[in-house]
């Protein structure tokens, strides 16, 4: 099926509708990672726990990594306004700032992960 964008992948047309249970699980792993920056305060950590589940997500839906990229890094700096609004633990003015590096590793493990299924994908021959 052709658009005015450009060729849609057949991962779009089958799977549009059932994305909605690898979304829950995005907004779940980004407010795991939120939490974890708010109590540990390592931002390595936390980038990490940002890069896998967007890496295993553009592993098993690559038709739009970015997507993966705005859900799971979107939690981090989220946690940080809830935690400054409701806790009485307040971040300081550089958590916040560097909570927006959350994104950076999203990017690397989404797109990677995607690269990592269009690799298997020509390995094994599917269509």
């Amino acid at each position: 099926m052709t658009t005015a964008w450009g060729q849609i992948l057949p991962e779009d047309e089958t799977t549009a509708g059932r994305d909605i249970g690898f979304y829950v699980f995005a907004v779940g792993l980004g407010m795991v990672a939120g939490w974890v920056d708010i109590k540990v305060g390592d931002l390595l950590f936390t980038a990490l726990l940002v890069l896998a589940p967007c890496m295993v997500l553009g592993l098993m839906r690559p038709s739009r990594p970015w997507r993966w990229v705005l859900v799971v890094g979107a939690m981090v700096p989220l946690a940080e306004l809830l935690a400054y609004l409701v806790l009485s633990q307040k971040p300081s003015r550089a958590q916040v700032y560097e909570s927006f590096l959350a994104f950076l590793p999203g990017i690397a493990g989404a797109y990677g992960g995607a690269l990592l299924h269009y690799a298997i994908r020509n390995i094994t021959g599917e269509k």
